[in-house]
């Protein structure tokens, strides 16, 4: 839990301080004056305080469930985290590289029409996706893993530590980490991340009878047993199971062979466009 919790919340506090990162600095270079300035921070503390509210509203919601209505509630949670993040991961992907012309272009439009509350709502939608992402993220991780609330709030206070140090070193150029890298690790250890949500939202599955359930196809315990601390991180980490079914196994095979077919597609996709750029 306290793995899951803190690469989430490190990894989506790390684009929030990027995109905060990259008005700032274009209203500091523009000359906008402190009003406009307040607009934006006025905009993150709005996105903040959304993200919050919706994790509040989806707490209460589960809670107000009856048990068997919590079971399914969390296996939707489970499954549209998985579905998110694979989301997340090709978005970055297709609209890292234009991102901070994008969100500068937003900021110039609402400038030019004298608009400082287009500020404002370009910072709080900003902020409010990357929350809510992260927020429906730690709700996935929560629902599908046993942990308690200290693990959590450990992990969300050193991630949010971390980020702050690693942003720091990004900042710094490719000397020691660049963007580029950066991203390409941590949408590995994203797709991983959402295997492992996928296997267990099908576990839920099968317990709620809507996917048959089998005898495991083998046993590799012997190498590493999921029942163990460090087995339980890797399970946690990747979807990895000792003695999977054939669901499981049906599952792995399903999401890495449309994942390997989703970049595919994006490369083909983004291949004439490079042309003509060229």
């Amino acid at each position: 839990m306290f793995v899951q919790t803190f690469f989430i919340v490190w990894r989506e506090s790390i684009e929030a301080l990027l995109v905060v990162g990259i008005l700032h600095a274009w209203l500091r270079h523009n000359g906008t004056g402190r009003g406009a300035t307040g607009y934006l921070w006025s905009g993150v503390a709005a996105g903040i305080i959304g993200a919050g509210l919706l994790s509040v509203v989806l707490m209460r919601f589960s809670a107000a469930l009856p048990p068997e209505g919590q079971d399914w509630f969390q296996a939707a949670l489970i499954l549209a985290a998985c579905a998110l993040i694979v989301q997340m991961v090709f978005w970055m992907r297709r609209h890292g590289r234009t991102l901070k012309r994008d969100l500068e272009q937003g900021l110039s439009e609402s400038l030019r029409r004298g608009n400082l509350w287009g500020i404002f709502a370009v910072a709080a939608i900003a902020v409010m996706r990357e929350g809510a992402e992260t927020v429906i993220f730690l709700q996935g991780v929560i629902a599908s893993a046993a942990g308690t609330g200290g693990q959590i709030a450990v992990g969300i206070v050193s991630a949010v530590l971390a980020a702050g140090a690693t942003y720091g070193l990004l900042q710094l150029g490719g000397r020691y980490l660049s963007w580029r890298l950066f991203f390409r690790l941590t949408e590995a250890m994203l797709l991983l991340l959402a295997s492992a949500l996928l296997v267990t939202g099908t576990g839920y599955l099968i317990s709620l009878g809507l996917l048959p359930y089998s005898e495991p196809l083998w046993d590799t315990s012997f190498l590493l047993d999921d029942m163990t601390r460090l087995g339980g991180i890797v399970a946690g980490l990747t979807g990895y199971r000792a003695m999977p079914d054939a669901v499981t196994v049906a599952t792995w095979v399903l999401y890495w062979s449309g994942i390997m077919l989703a970049f595919r597609m994006q490369a083909r996709q983004a291949r004439p466009v490079a042309q003509a750029s060229a």
